[in-house]
């Protein structure tokens, strides 16, 4: 009787790939910035919590890019306010903190 092999399934990758909501490209999660809105309410956070997410890369022109045509208010289907925006121009200028 001969021995049937069946195709092995594809291993899942470590880092999932996940789209910049500005500049489109794929990259890993673990290279984007998550934006959240809460499940069941209007409240936006960052990195951590459970919900409608959008990722965008680190970079300063996909974060101006992002501000000016609301994509984070299109992809999460709410007003984001200005705040996430400063948080992340922060994020990206760390010596202003410092300043």
């Amino acid at each position: 009787m001969p021995l049937i092999m069946t195709p092995s399934l594809p291993l899942p990758s470590p880092d999932p790939l996940r789209r910049c909501v500005s500049c489109r490209g794929l990259f890993p999660r673990s290279q984007l910035w998550r934006v959240i809105r809460i499940a069941g309410s209007e409240d936006i956070t960052l990195d951590q919590g459970m919900g409608r997410s959008a990722y965008l890369c680190r970079q300063a022109d996909c974060l101006q890019h992002a501000r000016r045509k609301q994509r984070f208010s299109q992809a999460l289907k709410t007003s984001v306010p200005s705040q996430v925006y400063d948080e992340l121009e922060q994020r990206l200028n760390p010596k202003l903190l410092l300043s």
